[in-house]
Formats: structure tokens, sequence, C-alpha cells
């Protein structure tokens, strides 16, 4: 059994440091990261007002004067 050559593995710089890379496997690259933000779904802009009214109003379920 033969071992491998330690200069051999390709490394990358990271905010946590230099990082080796495992064989066989590329690293991520700025396009896909952006790739994945793109297929990513939509989120709204501003927070989203509760829908209090007609079927989805919660103080109206909890009237008792019906029974």
């Amino acid at each position: 059994m033969s071992t491998r050559d330690p200069c051999s593995l390709q490394s990358e710089p990271t905010p946590a440091g230099e990082q080796t890379l495992v064989p066989g496997v590329r690293p991520i690259t700025v396009r896909d990261r952006l790739n994945l933000l793109m297929d990513a779904p939509m989120r709204p802009r501003a927070a989203q007002k509760p829908l209090d009214i007609g079927l989805f109003d919660e103080a109206a379920r909890n009237q008792l004067d019906l029974f």
C-alpha cells in the first residue's frame, strides 16, 4: 500500500482559514452560489400583515354567543 503525496492535495482559502479539498470533488464557486440563490423561492421584502378577516379571523372563532 502506498501513501499519497500530501503535496498533491488541493486546498482553497476560506474565511475560516486554508482548507483541504476532497480528491475528486471540485470547490464551490461564486457562480454555484449565485445559481443556488437564483433557484431559491422568492421571499417577501416586508413583513406580511396577518389576515384577520372572514374564515381566518381567529378572534371571531372565540365567540360563544352562537351557542
